[in-house]
């Protein structure tokens, strides 16, 4: 069954399942399409009976990414327009936790470490920085620098413990390791436009996706990233987030700025599905790990849909 919800005037950046509760979702959105104005956090249960707002959280600037904890299923992170990462407790109706503010620009992008104990979250700027953080310190641990253009995305290796990839406006991939001094392991030229969005298979610990404003999604081995393991053809215009799927090591989805969802065969380089329900840029795309098939997606039109795809698509 599909159910929609309407952001009202605000315009979808980021949508993300719970790692606990299967209903759940939580959007992060902007308003004036995240040029000006504030922003807002949309917790939502989604039952067959319609989507019902949990709590709603008002943020001074854009909210452009956010990320559960994988410790409390009551805390989110969330990425905003004013360089600021807040920690919000879907429990309490007032305002966050905490603001942690180093970053000189805005902030992309979140991500909550899936494999290490500690409550370690990096966020990814437009100050060409990623900066690592156990929130429940005042100041970041670590600040990773290298990358020549805007962050656009972090992503944590589900996999190794202090590994994450990071997507950038200077065409390429990077990873990186917070164990090791020098930081970057490896550097992936991966495309020949701004890189958007990266997603780890979780089925392969060697397997990293790339997506960009070329067109194009990539996967790439970081053991031998001279040239990718494959290449996916068949958005019109940018790619502006991918996630690999948690029930199949060759099954990728990806959202675009040609208003679509695509949903790929990566072995035979094969688009095996296109979802077109919105009107506008596509922007969030999460899967739910506790529910086969079912995902969500937002956009620039104001909505919100959660949607179940076959898994044995042909």
């Amino acid at each position: 069954m599909n159910q929609t919800f309407r952001t009202k005037s605000r315009h979808g950046y980021s949508v993300k399942f719970s790692p606990y509760l299967p209903q759940r979702i939580a959007c992060a959105t902007s308003q004036y399409y995240g040029i000006v104005g504030s922003g807002s956090i949309f917790v939502l249960d989604v039952d067959p009976s319609g989507v019902r707002v949990v709590q709603q959280f008002e943020w001074s600037e854009g909210v452009f990414d956010l990320t559960w904890a994988e410790n409390n299923e009551n805390i989110l992170v969330a990425a905003g327009g004013d360089g600021s990462i807040q920690v919000w407790d879907v429990s309490q109706p007032q305002g966050p936790l905490k603001a942690l503010r180093e970053h000189t620009k805005e902030v992309n992008a979140v991500d909550w470490s899936q494999t290490r104990n500690e409550h370690f979250v990096l966020s990814a700027s437009w100050d060409k920085l990623i900066k690592l953080w156990d929130i429940s310190q005042a100041q970041s641990i670590e600040t990773f620098q290298g990358h020549d253009h805007i962050v656009y995305q972090v992503s944590w290796s589900p996999h190794v413990p202090g590994c994450f990839a990071s997507a950038s406006g200077d065409h390429s991939v990077r990873v990186w390791d917070c164990r090791r001094s020098d930081g970057c392991v490896a550097l992936i030229p991966a495309h020949e436009a701004e890189v958007l969005s990266c997603d780890w298979c979780k089925y392969d610990q060697n397997l990293l996706f790339s997506g960009s404003v070329d067109g194009l999604i990539k996967g790439w081995d970081i053991r031998k990233p001279a040239h990718p393991v494959c290449v996916l053809r068949g958005h019109k215009y940018a790619v502006r987030r991918i996630r690999a799927s948690p029930f199949s090591g060759s099954i990728v989805a990806s959202a675009s700025y040609d208003f679509s969802v695509k949903i790929w065969d990566t072995e035979q380089e094969l688009c095996l599905d296109t979802v077109e329900h919105h009107t506008e840029f596509v922007y969030g795309l999460d899967y739910n790990l506790h529910v086969p098939g079912q995902m969500a997606d937002c956009a620039w039109d104001e909505l919100v849909h959660v949607y179940q795809r076959p898994l044995n698509l042909p």
